[in-house]
């Protein structure tokens, strides 16, 4: 088994999360039950439990000009995938934040969109110009 990421966060919806994440975004379901659902991200675990009201507060960071949400999560794409799922969310008017550059020119270089889901999460989709480069300094 490879490497897989899990994140398990308080959802108010469950169905409308659902729903977001596999009609929207193409992911799918996993195991479910009344209260919590799994979603498939590109093979990464996402569970979403229903927990009613959450306190959902984040502060803002600028970035190379552009303000980003401190609290997101997202995920690393090739370049294929990347600009076939911006395409779909960008003609769906789902974009939280459009595309954007960031360290041009620089190790690290890449370009990002965001997404904001039923949730209020933010969701970045991230494609480096040198994949071996996400973690170069």
């Amino acid at each position: 088994m490879e490497n897989r990421f899990h994140i398990s966060l308080p959802c108010m919806h469950i169905e409308a999360t659902e729903k977001f994440y596999t009609q929207i975004l193409g992911a799918s379901a996993g195991r479910k039950a009344k209260l919590w659902v799994d979603i498939n991200l590109f093979d990464h675990q996402l569970t979403f439990t229903k927990s009613g009201k959450f306190k959902f507060d984040y502060p803002s960071y600028s970035f190379e000009n552009t303000v980003l949400p401190s609290f997101h999560f997202g995920i690393l794409l090739d370049d294929k995938k990347w600009n076939a799922l911006y395409a779909k969310m960008k003609s769906e008017n789902f974009l939280h934040i459009d595309k954007t550059s960031f360290l041009n020119g620089e190790a690290g270089a890449h370009k990002s969109f965001f997404l904001r889901d039923p949730n209020g999460y933010i969701i970045e989709f991230k494609c480096f110009k040198d994949g071996d480069a996400v973690f170069t300094a």
